[in-house]
């Protein structure tokens, strides 16, 4: 689930990232744009029913490419992304427009 909430002047948007129990064993982080494609600088918290979540400010007016690294080695595209794009690597990424 992806959840996007824009403050009252538009000049920024905090969007939600939730991935639902079971996504993952240990960990997950979302990577992107919007953190240039750090592995660690934005992990995902696990909640106490098992789901992970984290929110991140974007600015309005742009297209994020993202994908969830799970367990620290596997990538997975969100199936609620706003779209999808080919990346450099022969698959393709999430895309969110804020």
């Amino acid at each position: 689930m992806i959840k996007k909430e824009y403050t009252k002047t538009g000049r920024s948007c905090r969007v939600t990232f939730e991935l639902p129990p079971g996504s993952a064993e240990r960990s997950v982080s979302v990577v992107g744009d919007f953190n240039d494609w750090n592995e660690e600088a934005t992990p995902l918290k696990r909640r106490r029913d098992g789901s992970f979540s984290t929110t991140i400010s974007a600015k309005p007016g742009r297209r994020y490419h993202f994908r969830y690294l799970i367990d620290g080695h596997r990538w997975e595209n969100d199936p609620a992304a706003d779209g999808y794009a080919p990346n450099p690597f022969g698959t393709e990424d999430s895309v969110i427009e804020v």
